[in-house]
């Protein structure tokens, strides 16, 4: 276990080292738009990566509300956490992509509406699971993260269904996309999960360790005489 994350690491680093590199150079550069659609190349690959995660906290939120199972608990946190990383990069590089194309930096359409408001869902599941120190807060917690999880469906459909600024998927929607430019997709998002994948790992490790250990202390804290406190 301790070998295995390093050499993960290192090769995580090397892939993504690539797929920057296939971005900004072996890509194609798009005849309308030009050298700035290789945002396309970090921001695609980065909502696939927040979708997936979602979902995991999803499935995960409902397997501890049926299960009461803390380890799934701590799956559900650690998703959230590290989808909310991914849901960012989206945000961010979205209205950096739009402005030089369409001239604003935003505009209130389904599409980045509704990625805008998963992300307040989650960044409030997160800042529940903070601050609350009630008992009922991964209850109530795994309630909202199913709750944010049905907006996830509506972010990725909202193109086909609703009349958008935003741009019609090129893959599966109708849309045509350049194979060498389909590749070096593949590769982003690759490196992007295998990304995620550590940043997981080392997070849901530590959430666990921390677990054990307040759990460690309000026993020892019970054992405790009364006199001694």
């Amino acid at each position: 276990m301790k070998r295995t994350f390093p050499i993960l690491g290192l090769l995580t680093a090397v892939l993504l080292s690539y797929a920057l590199y296939a971005a900004l150079e072996l890509a194609p550069t798009e005849q309308t738009m030009g050298d700035v659609q290789r945002i396309f190349y970090y921001h695609v690959p980065s909502a696939w990566t927040a979708f997936i995660l979602f979902t995991i906290n999803f499935v995960a939120s409902i397997v501890y509300l049926i299960k009461r199972n803390a380890k799934a608990d701590a799956l559900a946190v650690t998703t959230a956490e590290v989808g909310v990383v991914f849901c960012t990069i989206v945000l961010v590089t979205g209205p950096l992509w739009a402005r030089p194309v369409w001239g604003i930096w935003w505009t209130w359409d389904v599409r980045l509406t509704s990625t805008l408001v998963l992300w307040l869902i989650y960044i409030s599941y997160l800042i529940l699971r903070r601050f609350s120190s009630s008992g009922q807060t991964p209850v109530i917690a795994a309630t909202l993260a199913i709750f944010g999880a049905l907006d996830v469906p509506l972010v990725y459909f909202s193109i086909r269904f609703f009349r958008t600024q935003h741009p019609q998927p090129v893959i599966g929607g109708g849309g045509s996309l350049d194979p060498a430019m389909g590749r070096v997709l593949l590769l982003n998002w690759l490196a992007f999960s295998c990304f995620a994948f550590l940043l997981c790992w080392s997070r849901y490790r530590l959430e666990r360790l921390q677990r054990q250990v307040e759990e460690t202390c309000a026993f020892n804290a019970m054992l405790e005489p009364r006199g001694s406190r």
